[in-house]
Order: C-alpha cells, then structure tokens, then sequence
C-alpha cells in the first residue's frame, strides 16, 4: 500500500468512508447481537432444563440472516435504504413503505464512526498499528450501545478485544510493550474486581457487571497501564455526571442501575488520542513537574 504512505490524504479518504460502511455494520451488531445472546440462553436453558417445559427459540438469528426489516410494518429493507447516512436523509428519516420514524441512532452511529476512523488517520497514518486500533474503535462503539440498552457487555465483544491487544504488543504492531500490556490488563481487571468486592462487602449490593472489568482489562492491554489512572479517573467523571442527569431526567433514585461501560470505553478512546497531553499537562498544571 505504498500509495497510501505518498499520499497520506487518500488513507485518510478511505478510512473515513470505510468507517461509514463499517458504523452501518456496528447498528447491526448493536441490534442483533443481545438478540442472539438471548437465543443462546433459551436454548441452552431448554436442553438443561427439560423439567421446566422452556420453549427454545423458533428461528435462528444471526449478524446476516434473516434480512434486515422495519421493526414497525416488517417490510425487507431495500439496498438503496442502506447507504450510510445518505439513505437515511433521502427518506427523511422515515421508512419508504409505511413511512414510519426510523432512529436518529442509525446514522449517528454511522457519524461516529467515520469521525473516529478520521481521526486515527489522521493522527497516526497508514500502518498496521492504525488498522488495528480501528478494530479497537468499532468494537468499543459497538459495546457501547449495547451497554446503554441492555446493561450488558458481551463477552463476544470484551474478550477478543482483550486477546487482540496482547496479540498486538506480542507482535510488536504497538508502542506498548508486552510487559506493560499485560500488567495493564490484569491491573484493569483486577481494580474493578476489588472495587466490586469491597463495595458488597459494606453495602450487600453489586456496584457493577463483570464486563467492566473485561472492558477495562481490554483496555489495559491496547494502551498499557500507564494509561489506567486517566483512564478510571474519566470514566469516573463522566459517568457520574451523565449518570445524575439520567436519573434528575428520569426522576429515578440512585439506586437506579445505568451503564458504566460507555464511559470506560470513552475515557479509553480519550486517553489513545489524548491520555499521555492530558498527563503531562496535569504533572505540569497541579504537581509543578
């Protein structure tokens, strides 16, 4: 790929329009893959439990079958309603047969997702390591829908982003070593582990999901431990603001449950792009290094 290393604009083009087609992919995930995981739980609860009479699923769902369709008059989606963002504007957010509101969602996925390919084009340039961190980026945006409909963060998504950042350092495709990709997932792992222990010991309740802690030792291989502190500190931040907006909006309690994925897997993509400025300038600003 030498044409893109003499012109570095062009990579930029394609990974943008690639993340266009790949954000358009990630609403299918988002939507399919709690679905599926669903599926696999009755079906594996019907064989091990026959006693209970459980009903296994009728159809088998799967990332690409059965074709996409209008949840409201489940007509089959054309192809021409599937191009990213384009679509969604020439039928005005409405679907073409019974004309009924389509999310906003689908296209702001599609949106984000070619930002943050931009971005690292931008940022890093053609090469493997950048190809890699796309894989990276596709799978946090996509736990992260996930997490805020269903308060879950499937394995499907946690572990082979874990494994493929060990893989990475392993390979030498990262500037993290594979020392520090290691420590840097058992220590995200293990911080939320003790957090969530130390929590139930004193209050008889669980704080959060194992997926966290999956999420944050994914985390912790890609970028190293050395990005953990910002990391948690983000994260923490963040999730406590949009969390007592979500409950002050929704009129709820604090006992109410909400996501903390979204905003491990926001503090995580911050801290690639922006973890070690944002370090320095705190060494700098608060400690005078």
């Amino acid at each position: 790929m030498d044409i893109f290393i003499y012109y570095p604009w062009l990579f930029t083009l394609f990974a943008t329009l690639f993340g266009l087609i790949i954000g358009s992919f990630l609403n299918v995930v988002i939507h399919r893959l709690p679905k599926m995981m669903e599926q696999e739980w009755r079906q594996e609860c019907a064989e091990s439990f026959p006693e209970y009479h459980i009903e296994p699923p009728k159809q088998t769902l799967s990332l690409s079958k059965p074709r996409s369709r209008c949840p409201k008059c489940h007509t089959q989606i054309r192809a021409i309603d599937n191009i990213p963002v384009l679509s969604w504007l020439l039928l005005k957010g409405r679907c073409h047969h019974c004309h009924e509101p389509i999310s906003a969602r689908y296209p702001c996925v599609e949106i984000i997702t070619a930002l943050a390919c931009y971005l690292l084009a931008d940022r890093f340039g053609y090469s493997p390591y950048t190809l890699g961190l796309m894989f990276f980026t596709f799978v946090l945006i996509a736990a992260t829908f996930i997490d805020f409909d269903t308060l879950l963060l499937p394995d499907q998504l946690t572990l082979p982003l874990l494994w493929a950042g060990l893989a990475m350092a392993l390979l030498g495709l990262t500037s993290v070593s594979l020392t520090d990709a290691v420590i840097g997932a058992m220590a995200g792992y293990l911080v939320l582990w003790s957090l969530y222990w130390a929590f139930k010991l004193l209050t008889g309740k669980e704080g959060m999901g194992y997926g966290d802690f999956k999420l944050l030792a994914a985390l912790g291989a890609w970028l190293g431990w050395q990005q953990l502190p910002i990391i948690i500190l983000l994260s923490s931040l963040v999730g406590l603001c949009f969390g007592l907006v979500q409950l002050k909006l929704q009129k709820q309690g604090l006992e109410t449950a909400f996501p903390f994925g979204p905003y491990l897997a926001i503090a995580g993509w911050i801290s690639l792009l922006w973890g070690n400025s944002i370090i320095t300038w705190y060494l700098r600003s608060f400690l005078g290094w």
